[in-house]
């Protein structure tokens, strides 16, 4: 089946067509700054690349019609005609506690939906502004699939998810944690099961998503049990730009003494905080990794906070599930630091990791990063959440 899978911003939206039979990406690129001047990115196997030219889009409507004209272009296009894409995926942020899985869209869904906007004030309305474009260009007969980055985390239970609060603002403003990435968090569960030809069932596992953004997730029997980001993003280990865990008396203190409001405070959390916040360099791990070789101190110290955060994160998880039989490194971070993964997995030994550091010096590359005798296996696994949404399009449809 040939999906489309669609991540639409506020004024962006990334998209990729998928052959679910053999998991092919057949083309993908990205439209930015919708509602201004337009720009069109397109790459496709054997193919001309398309890089930021110049395209009308006033609206999502015009850049989803420019990502099918693309597509059936009669010299760089990989479909003959519009009828091939049997399905469109969609990434949405937030689905509440009313979804705990993927869902083909219809008016309930769509209320449903809108009802979510408080959750993710940022993210939802982008998402609902590129299901309808799609639903005007390509008409109401094409199935269109929503896939939740919260829906993975639905299975946590009530001593998980509950915040040490009033009850009430869990009841009548459902206050509690959510967890995010759970896309990506159940593609390398999948993937981890087959490497070690278990079922999921028989698993308990320990997910690293590390990026920017980051987070830590227990799985145990194939359902996350427990994850670190929570009502928000901003919650778990130092991030890029996000503080991740902190005393919560610390924003008071700091709005009376600078004079600062919650919106000034929030952005700080979010935008100026984490690693770029210590290191005062970068939020990008690479540009911190060779500032600290070269002797900046601040920029070591933000490594090593957001690599012992996620050590931290392990070890608990590990205690919560009772044992852990593999921890898998992915995303940007996890995916392409060998040292840093080294870092986090030093000092485990006494729950049964054991490191081959010649098999970790790898970037990208499905494999088993721990030693044949490793009691708990270490593994790296790159994410591929388009994919995952791909798979349960074509589930649903």
């Amino acid at each position: 089946m040939k999906v489309l899978v669609i991540n639409a911003g506020s004024s962006s939206l990334k998209y990729q067509l998928l052959d679910t039979a053999n998991q092919d990406v057949l083309a993908k690129g990205l439209c930015e700054r919708i509602g201004l001047d337009g720009k069109f990115t397109y790459k496709a196997p054997g193919k001309t690349t398309i890089k930021a030219v110049d395209v009308a889009m006033p609206t999502h409507s015009e850049a989803i019609q420019a990502v099918l004209d693309a597509l059936v272009d009669p010299e760089n296009g990989v479909i003959a005609s519009m009828k091939e894409i049997e399905a469109v995926g969609h990434r949405v942020v937030h689905g509440g506690e009313t979804f705990a899985g993927s869902v083909k869209i219809d008016d309930k869904v769509m209320a449903a939906l809108e009802e979510c906007i408080p959750l993710a004030p940022l993210h939802n309305p982008a998402n609902i502004t590129g299901i309808k474009a799609c639903q005007a260009v390509m008409g109401m007969d094409v199935p269109q699939v929503a896939v939740f980055d919260t829906a993975f985390h639905q299975t946590m239970p009530p001593v998980a998810y509950t915040y040490a609060l009033p009850y009430e603002y869990y009841e009548q403003d459902k206050v509690r944690r959510y967890g995010f990435h759970g896309t990506s968090h159940k593609y390398v569960a999948q993937r981890a099961a087959e490497m070690l030809g278990k079922k999921p069932e028989e698993l308990k596992l320990i997910s690293c998503h590390l990026g920017n953004g980051s987070s830590v997730t227990a799985i145990d029997g194939g359902k996350s049990v427990d994850t670190s980001m929570g009502f928000t993003p901003l919650a778990g280990v130092p991030m890029g730009t996000r503080s991740g865990d902190l005393d919560a008396g610390i924003l008071e203190y700091l709005m009376g003494k600078h004079g600062m409001d919650i919106q000034e405070m929030v952005s700080i959390l979010n935008k100026k905080s984490g690693v770029m916040g210590v290191s005062g360099v970068s939020s990008d791990f690479r540009d911190l990794e060779e500032a600290g070789a070269a002797g900046n101190q601040r920029a070591a110290l933000a490594v090593d906070m957001f690599n012992y955060g996620v050590k931290k994160f392990i070890g608990a998880y590990a205690a919560a599930m009772g044992g852990v039989d593999a921890i898998i490194f992915t995303a940007g971070v996890g995916e392409n630091s060998p040292e840093q993964r080294l870092d986090i997995a030093s000092g485990l030994e006494f729950m049964g990791v054991e490191m081959d550091e010649q098999a970790n010096k790898v970037r990208g590359e499905e494999t088993v990063i721990s030693t044949p005798n490793s009691k708990v296996k270490v593994l790296l696994i790159p994410t591929n959440e388009e994919l995952m949404i791909a798979l349960d399009t074509a589930a649903l449809v």
